[in-house]
């Protein structure tokens, strides 16, 4: 019934104590309910994107310790826009032959997605790393973020847009859905590199289990009880998990190879470990799906300089201190003695070049981006500590160390060695960069820059033009010799070395002296490989292009490192056992 003095579907009237007839409007619950609802619905289908989102880098980051940051990168791109677009576009599809509740699923799925990586991580060596990476997504990664879309469609797909037009009804959830995700991937990446490893919870598989979690509270149901299992081998067999009971049984896994585990912790840039090998007597950094540097362990009682690394192109580096040249026009006392002697090394890996530096009196100061390699060499290899440490990006202390003007302080000796993850950083190979180097370097000095890669692609060339175009005088040595053509047989397809290119600043030519006894440091490896041998000529590589590398457009250096960094895994893979790199 309708309230006093008032007419069906009329505002009701009430009378107020001076006799004034006020209107009363009943309030409209419907319209209260439906606003909530709708923004309930859109928290959700946002969440869900966003959780999707996220997951894309950290998917990348669970790949790299097995098929290396590169390779595992080569079909992601691809694979998320067609994970979006599946999610989307198959929606009317997947509700008419799907269960109503198959996103309930989302949180069980994503629990299990480190158990399906481990076994298929076994079968890495067979998948190969071009395909390796993106079998694993489709069965992981493409599936989770897929449904997730599709759960957050269906949600935003029951709101009535179409007061806003019929295009924001049919098209506006979904663009707004690609752009909330592509922004969200694009942050939490940047982020993440910024934090990983700071703890358990903010490591590869940390964050699968912090945002596993997430989805179980975003989609709360029994079928949670599925992820038992999973969280059960999370929890006590996972060897890629960073916990005591996980870790034995990596150990366990590696001692079938020899291997046993020293140390491992996650990094900015990438999955650093220590492994020591006890039958072969030798101790390894790893980054990712490559090594660092190693060195083999001496026994009890032998009394060392310095010991001996288990590749060789480490000591050649070390010939910087070997270069004699007519430098007439400089001060040539300031290369006659130790104590106005020093050293400039970016890139550090295991300390092979500075703990040899700084054995032979030298003043070292090394460069590098990443506190954990630095913390693992003075820790676990032969790095001494009486040297200048600095935790910087190469670019920004060049950079910096270039704003000093005329105080700025200046090297004899600059070793460049930054290869890791099958690939050198591009900016660290510039015309900027390694001009801000010679500026480092004193008249006199000498520079050492070592590349890791196929010769035979156009990167190599295209490095070697670009230091060509700043140092005047450049001589190149490969770690092996090329072998020689077999009879009849088709020329070689890859080239894949270390070479190691020496210049100086003036345009003269230089030669190596002979070593002496003490520069061996009473190493053998030193003494076999100190002096350069297998030359190379500057024609032979430098090509017909005159292209220099430039900062901002390194394009072409990182299409050429793709190719480089699938014939660099498989060089890994012949230096320690798969199961080593499979089980991290």
């Amino acid at each position: 019934m309708a309230p006093p003095n008032s007419a069906p579907g009329k505002p009701a009237q009430s009378t107020s104590r001076d006799g004034t007839k006020m209107t009363m409007r009943p309030s409209p619950p419907s319209r209260r309910l439906e606003i909530r609802s709708t923004t309930k619905s859109c928290l959700k289908a946002l969440q869900l994107v966003i959780l999707a989102a996220v997951y894309s880098p950290v998917s990348q980051l669970c790949l790299s310790p097995v098929y290396g940051s590169i390779p595992a990168s080569l079909h992601h791109p691809r694979l998320v826009m067609a994970a979006i677009l599946t999610g989307w576009v198959t929606k009317s599809s997947m509700q008419k032959y799907f269960p109503r509740g198959i996103a309930n699923l989302l949180p069980v799925f994503a629990f299990s997605i480190p158990t399906i990586q481990f076994f298929l991580f076994k079968s890495s060596g067979n998948l190969g790393p071009v395909y390796g990476p993106l079998a694993t997504e489709l069965a992981t990664y493409f599936p989770l973020a897929a449904l997730s879309v599709y759960a957050a469609a269906v949600v935003l797909d029951a709101l009535d847009l179409s007061r806003y037009g019929e295009r924001m009804q049919n098209s506006g959830p979904a663009i707004a859905s690609y752009f909330i995700f592509t922004a969200a991937e694009k942050l939490s990446a940047e982020y993440i590199h910024r934090n990983v490893g700071s703890s358990v919870l903010f490591t590869r598989t940390g964050l699968q289990f912090v945002l596993a979690a997430f989805y179980g509270l975003l989609l709360p149901s029994k079928a949670l009880l599925l992820a038992v299992v999973p969280l059960l081998h999370f929890a006590f067999l996972n060897s890629h998990v960073p916990l005591g009971m996980t870790t034995n049984a990596l150990n366990s896994t590696l001692q079938l190879d020899g291997f046993s585990l020293i140390a491992r912790q996650e990094s900015i840039t990438g999955y650093i470990s220590v492994l020591d090998n006890v039958k072969s007597g030798f101790r390894v950094m790893r980054c990712d799906h490559s090594l660092l540097g190693g060195e083999f362990i001496p026994p009890p009682n032998y009394h060392w300089k310095v010991k001996d690394p288990i590749y060789s192109i480490f000591t050649t580096l070390e010939a910087v201190r070997l270069v004699e040249a007519d430098f007439s026009n400089t001060l040539p006392a300031a290369r006659t003695t130790n104590d106005h002697l020093n050293a400039l090394v970016i890139g550090l890996g295991i300390g092979t070049a500075p703990t040899a530096l700084v054995a032979h009196g030298i003043h070292t100061t090394t460069v590098e981006i990443d506190p954990v390699v630095s913390k693992f060499a003075t820790q676990y290899f032969s790095l001494p500590k009486n040297h200048t440490t600095i935790i910087e990006d190469a670019v920004k202390y060049v950079a910096r160390a270039q704003a000093g003007g005329p105080s700025q302080q200046t090297y004899s000796y600059i070793i460049h060695d930054v290869f890791t993850g099958g690939a050198e950083p591009a900016d660290l190979f510039t015309q900027e960069f390694i001009q801000g180097l010679s500026d480092l370097l004193k008249p006199e000095g000498v520079i050492a820059i070592n590349y890791a890669g196929d010769l035979l692609l156009p990167s190599a060339p295209l490095i070697l033009t670009t230091i060509l175009s700043i140092f005047p005088s450049c001589r190149l040595f490969r770690e092996i010799p090329l072998p020689p053509p077999a009879p009849n047989s088709p020329p070689p397809t890859s080239d894949f070395t270390n070479l190691v290119i020496f210049c100086i600043k003036s345009a003269t030519p230089f030669t190596f002296r002979e070593p002496v006894e003490t520069d061996f440091l009473a190493s053998a490896a030193r003494r076999e490989n100190l002096y350069p041998r297998y030359e190379m000529r500057v024609e032979d590589l430098r090509g017909q292009g005159e292209r220099v590398l430039r900062r901002g457009k390194t394009g072409v250096l990182e299409r050429g490192q793709r190719e480089s960094a699938v014939g660099h895994w498989a060089i890994m893979r012949r230096v320690l056992p798969g199961r080593v790199w499979e089980n991290w």
